[in-house]
């Protein structure tokens, strides 16, 4: 052994003892943690659906009136779309559909046609608090990706939120 405690190899030369300094790679995971916690609540995280509300059994029906701002979109077995009783074409062509509800939601805003309890809230921006709730009724047996590029298409006019009805519409 030499007088200052260095090890000398079988030549006679100094060995190194490897020596990994690990501050920089702190530093660069402390960087990605925070990059990571500033872009995870910009991320979209859910498809806010209408469920109806539970009523009561007794309740008598018949003379429940709808609303008439109510938008429901029909697909039926052959793949052909209504926007309440009106033809709108059929789930490969969509266009239609689209202008459409584009024209009812630029009209309901020329009319302030609100959403209810959104009349007076003047803290929330007009185009908020328009009408644009639209239900989409398909039979079960239908193919998930159908209902997709009707709700691609209804989504692209402006509709929230989307409402999902599931019975099934007479055959």
């Amino acid at each position: 052994m030499s007088m200052d405690g260095e090890k000398k190899g079988h030549n006679g030369g100094s060995k190194a003892v490897p020596y990994i300094n690990v501050t920089p790679l702190i530093d660069v995971l402390l960087v990605l943690l925070i990059i990571f916690m500033v872009i995870t609540p910009l991320k979209p995280s859910r498809f806010k659906a209408d469920i109806p509300t539970q009523r009561d059994p007794n309740e008598d029906l018949s003379q429940l009136k709808p609303n008439p701002l109510t938008l429901v979109v029909s697909i039926s077995n052959d793949l052909q779309i209504k926007l309440n009783q009106d033809s709108m074409g059929s789930v490969n062509d969509t266009a239609f559909l689209s202008q459409k509800l584009t024209q009812v939601f630029q009209q309901r805003k020329e009319q302030r046609a609100y959403k209810p309890g959104m009349e007076t809230r003047t803290d929330i921006p007009e185009q908020d608090r328009i009408e644009k709730t639209v239900f989409i009724k398909a039979p079960r047996g239908l193919r998930y990706e159908e209902v997709v590029k009707v709700i691609d298409a209804i989504k692209g006019a402006g509709a929230n939120p989307v409402g999902l009805q599931v019975d099934d519409l007479p055959q």
